[in-house]
C-alpha cells in the first residue's frame, strides 16, 4: 500500500493533522491507522480542558506563558511557549469551527474553569469530558474529507529506514529518511507494509509501563519506542507526570478514574486520613499547586500515615453545580457508594502524562526526515520538567498545525521510495505460552511502580536498571523466535520506555520538575535536557 501521508494515531493530533493535509491537497491521499477504535485514545480521556486566553480583562497571553514557564521549572522552551500560548487561540477557534462545543454561561461566554498551577480562569471545557467531544468534532469532519481512509485494529510494528534496505544506521547517521512502516493487519494477521511519502506519529503515551494509570490499556509508548530503534533522537523520558487525583477503589488495578484538577479549582479540599487539610503545608497556593508538588505532598502524607490514599473533599461544592460540570465524575462516585455532596472521595496519584518523548523542532519534525511528531509521544519543549495543567490538548493542535504547514511544502519534493523488502518473519513459530508475555507486563509494571515512581532514589533506579535488563534478554529472546502479536510487541515497547525513564532519570543528577530524587535534593541546579 502506497499512501502520501500516512498518520499513526487517531487522538487530536493525529485527527488535526488529517483534517489539515486533506484539505489543504485534495489531490493527495491521507491514511490513518489506528491500534484499536478510531475513538480510543487518550484524547478520549482527557476530562479537564484546553487552556487558552480566550477572553480580555485579567488575563493575558503574558499571565499564561509565565504559568507554563513556572510549571515547567526552568526547562521550557521560551520561544515555544510564547507561539504555543499565542497560536492556540486560533486553533481553539478553529476546532469550534469544527463543531467542538464548550460549556457556555448564560449570557453566551465561555466557561472559564482554574485548574492547578494556573494564575487565571482559562480553561476552556464540555462537562467533564472535553477531551471526547473535540475528538468526536474531529471524526465527524473527518468523514467528511473523501481522501482520508481511516484504518482501525492496525498495529504499527516499526519504522522503514534505511536499515532495512542495507545500510547501517546509528544515531551519528546522518540523514536518516523514513519510507513508511510495517503493519500487523489485525484482521487478516498478516503483516504488511505501507509506503509514505510523509508520516506523522502521534501515538500518545505510555502510562501503561506503571501499575496504576489514568491512561488507556493502548497507551505503551509505541511511537517513542520505534523511534529509538530507528535511531532517533528521545529526550526528557525522566519527566513522568503523575495526576494527584485518580479515584482509589480497593482491589481495582490498571486503569484509574481520573477525578479532574478541576474539582479542586472548583473548591474541592485535599484531606488526609484525619481529616485535616494539608497542602498549605507544602505550597502557598495549596490545592491549587502544580501537580508535581500536589503528587508529592500526596504521597507524603499517605507514607506518614501508613494509608494507601487521601480525600478529596467536595462537600462544599453545591450538588447542582458539581452534577452540571463533573456529571461522569459524579455518576461513578455514586455507582460505587460515594455522594459527594456527604462524602469525601478517596484518591491517590497515578501516571498520567510524559513530558519528555520524540525530540522535535518548533515545526514537528524529528530528527529522522520525513517523521514528524506531535502530541503527547512528542518532546516539543513546551512542557519542560512538568506540564501544566490542560496545555497538552492546545499543543497537540498547535504542533499538528505546524507540521502540516511544513509536511505539505516537503511533500512536493518527496518522493515513495520503491524496493522496499517485506517482513522478514523466517524461522518463527506460534506463542506456546502466553504466560511469558503476561507475567513480564507484570513484573514491569511493578518494578517501574515501586523503584521509579513519584519518589526516586539512585539505589532504586539502579535496581530497576537491572532488572530491566533481564526483561529485555528474555523479551528479545522471545520475540526473535516468536510469531509476532500485539502482546509481544506492546511488552517490547514498554521495556524500551522504562529503559528510556531509568536511564534519564539516572543522568540527571539533580530535582526538578516531575524528577525528585532524594539523593539530589539540595544539590546545584543543572539545566539541561537529557537527549538519548
Amino acid at each position: 500500500m502506497k499512501t502520501d501521508f500516512l498518520i499513526i494515531g487517531s487522538g487530536i493530533a493525529g485527527l488535526t493533522y488529517a483534517l489539515k493535509v486533506a484539505q489543504a491537497c485534495p489531490d493527495k491521499t491521507v491514511t490513518i491507522l489506528t491500534k484499536t477504535q478510531s475513538d480510543e485514545t487518550n484524547t478520549k480521556y482527557a476530562q479537564g480542558g484546553i487552556a487558552g486566553v480566550m477572553k480580555v480583562g485579567d488575563d493575558s497571553f503574558d499571565k499564561h506563558i509565565e504559568d507554563t514557564l513556572i510549571a515547567g521549572d526552568g526547562l521550557c522552551n521560551e520561544a515555544v511557549v510564547d507561539f504555543v500560548v499565542k497560536e492556540g487561540v486560533e486553533r481553539i477557534e478553529e476546532i469550534i469551527e469544527w463543531g467542538a462545543q464548550f460549556d457556555k454561561e448564560p449570557d453566551g461566554d465561555f466557561k472559564l474553569g482554574k485548574e492547578g498551577g494556573h494564575s487565571e480562569s482559562r480553561i476552556l471545557h464540555h462537562k467533564d469530558i472535553t477531551g471526547k467531544e473535540m475528538e468526536r468534532a474531529l471524526l465527524e469532519a473527518i468523514k467528511k474529507c473523501n481522501n482520508i481512509k481511516l484504518i482501525s485494529h492496525c498495529f504499527v510494528l516499526d519504522l522503514i529506514t534505511q536499515h532495512h534496505i542495507g545500510y547501517l544506521v546509528t544515531k551519528s547517521t546522518p540523514d536518516t529518511e523514513c519510507y513508511g512502516v510495517y503493519v500487523l493487519n489485525l484482521h487478516t494477521r498478516k503483516i504488511e507494509k505501507i509506503i509514505s511519502r510523509i508520516i506523522l506519529l502521534a501515538t500518545g503515551g505510555n502510562g501503561q509501563v506503571y501499575r496504576t494509570t489514568t491512561n488507556p490499556s493502548i497507551a505503551t509508548g509505541d511511537g517513542v519506542a520505534m523511534v529509538y530503534r530507528a535511531k532517533g533522537r528521545i529526550e526528557n523520558m525522566e519527566f513522568i507526570q503523575f495526576h494527584p487525583t485518580a479515584l482509589y477503589e480497593s482491589g481495582v488495578k490498571g486503569y484509574s478514574f481520573l477525578i479532574t484538577e478541576a474539582v479542586r479549582g472548583e473548591g474541592g479540599i485535599l484531606r488526609n486520613s484525619e481529616g485535616i487539610a494539608f497542602m498549605e503545608k507544602y505550597d502557598s497556593r495549596k490545592d491549587l499547586a502544580p501537580r508535581d508538588i500536589v503528587a508529592r505532598a500526596i504521597d507524603n502524607e499517605m507514607k506518614i500515615n501508613g494509608t494507601e490514599f487521601v480525600f478529596l473533599d467536595c462537600r462544599e461544592i453545591p450538588t447542582d453545580k458539581f452534577k452540571e460540570h463533573f456529571p461522569n465524575i459524579y455518576e461513578k462516585c455514586f455507582n460505587i457508594g460515594i455522594d459527594v455532596s456527604k462524602d469525601m472521595i478517596p484518591v491517590a496519584p497515578a501516571a498520567h502524562y510524559s513530558c519528555g518523548g520524540i525530540k522535535t523542532d518548533e515545526w514537528g519534525r524529528t530528527s529522522i526526515k520525513h517523521l514528524y511528531a506531535s502530541g503527547e509521544c512528542a518532546s516539543t519543549g513546551l512542557h519542560g520538567a512538568n506540564r501544566l495543567a490542560s496545555n497538552s490538548l492546545l499543543e497537540a493542535m498547535v504542533f499538528s498545525h505546524r507540521s502540516y504547514v511544513k509536511s505539505v511544502k516537503e511533500i512536493e519534493n518527496t518522493s515513495f521510495k520503491n524496493n522496499i523488502p517485506d517482513w522478514n518473519a523466517a524461522g518463527t513459530t506460534a506463542p506456546k505460552e502466553m504466560i511469558l508475555i503476561t507475567q513480564s507486563v507484570k513484573e514491569l509494571k511493578l518494578l517501574m511502580s515501586d523503584y521509579v515512581g513519584i519518589v526516586r532514589n539512585n539505589e532504586r533506579l539502579q535496581r530497576a536498571s537491572r532488572r530491566l535488563d533481564l526483561l529485555h534478554q528474555e523479551t528479545e529472546t522471545l520475540y526473535q523466535k516468536t510469531e509476532v502479536s500485539p502482546q509481544l510487541c506492546e511488552l517490547r515497547n514498554m521495556i524500551t520506555i522504562a529503559y528510556l525513564i531509568v536511564k534519564s532519570a539516572e543522568l540527571r543528577k539533580e530535582s526538578r520538575g516531575l524528577h525528585y530524587n532524594i539523593d539530589f535534593i539540595n544539590q546545584d541546579s543543572i539545566l539541561q535536557n537529557t537527549i538519548l
